[in-house]
């Protein structure tokens, strides 16, 4: 079933003495806005939740009717070592499309110093009736692209997909502070390093974690992109059960206590939308009740669901 409404959304999670988003490029500190102090959460993190816990819960559902047989709807198309262009040639194996050869000659009739740069040069573009058709595959056999989109043009060209679901940064309440730990294995990876200790074995490292920080991220659903791409009504529920309960499978030494503390959805009666989405938004208002919160029990959420504009209706999913 296509869907035929506007969705926005309010999502609220919080950690406790955890690194919820860890920036590779400043030695995995906790994301942070550098002006205000406020901790982030990247889109690209919150989706890779949400792909994660649709891999681990539709892992093995298949569905009759699939444009190829034994092809599973719910495949995820980013996923762990996954080589993107495989996944593409995918799509032209099951629909008995021509794949377009790589330009041998190209190699050949380069001069000295372009010869390297030709080698391996492939046709990635194809009719443009070969490249609807991929996409459409695509679409209709990975949940990821019909939800968040994917650009599909290296390689084999299956298009681009601009997704009905979109995610913001998330950014919590109040500013963080992101603390450093040091911690000791009782061992070492090899002899080399066991022969420098004279046998002590001990390896020493850093954790960073944030004592606590209520995290609110903003979504959107579009029905006129969903209708392009598939994305139903099924795949909609199967999202809200992602966002509220992703943090519960997603354990480890650095997020062992994250949760979904709320999940706010506001319905419109048309494709449209009947409100503006950051008028919605801001009926969902949460205050600090302690100078230095520790819990989410520090923290009260105010929901304004009184006169909502016509047309509109709030529900609370978790």
């Amino acid at each position: 079933m296509s869907l035929d409404n506007r969705y926005d959304f309010v999502l609220l999670f919080d950690v406790k003495d955890g690194n919820p988003n860890g920036d590779p490029d400043a030695g995995n500190l906790p994301r942070l806005d550098a002006e205000t102090g406020h901790g982030l959460v990247t889109d690209v993190s919150l989706k890779r939740k949400v792909r994660n816990f649709v891999a681990l819960v539709k892992g093995d559902d298949q569905e009759e009717g699939s444009p190829a047989p034994g092809q599973k709807r719910f495949e995820i198309y980013v996923r762990e070592k996954a080589i993107l262009n495989q996944q593409n040639q995918r799509a032209y194996s099951a629909l008995n499309l021509a794949v377009p050869a790589a330009e041998d000659s190209a190699e050949a009739d380069a001069p000295e110093g372009e010869k390297k740069k030709a080698k391996g040069k492939e046709k990635r573009k194809g009719s443009a009736d070969d490249a609807r058709q991929a996409r459409d595959w695509m679409c209709q056999n990975f949940f990821d692209v019909r939800t968040f989109g994917a650009v599909m043009s290296t390689g084999v060209n299956c298009g681009q997909v601009r997704g009905p679901v979109q995610i913001t940064f998330a950014r919590s309440v109040d500013p963080i502070i992101a603390q450093e730990h040091s911690i000791t294995r009782m061992a070492v990876a090899t002899e080399a390093e066991a022969d420098k200790q004279d046998g002590d074995n001990r390896t020493m490292g850093r954790k960073h974690t944030v004592p606590y920080g209520l995290y609110v991220a903003h979504g959107f659903v579009s029905s006129f992109l969903a209708k392009q791409t598939g994305f139903s009504q099924e795949d909609l529920e199967l999202l809200w059960q992602a966002l509220g309960q992703m943090f519960e499978h997603d354990r480890s030494a650095a997020r062992g206590e994250m949760a979904t503390r709320g999940l706010y959805v506001f319905k419109h009666d048309s494709e449209l939308g009947n409100a503006p989405a950051h008028a919605l938004f801001g009926r969902i208002q949460v205050r600090k009740n302690t100078d230095i919160p520790r819990g989410f029990a520090d923290y009260s959420v105010t929901v304004d669901d009184a006169a909502m504009p016509a047309g509109v209706t709030l529900s609370k999913l978790f």
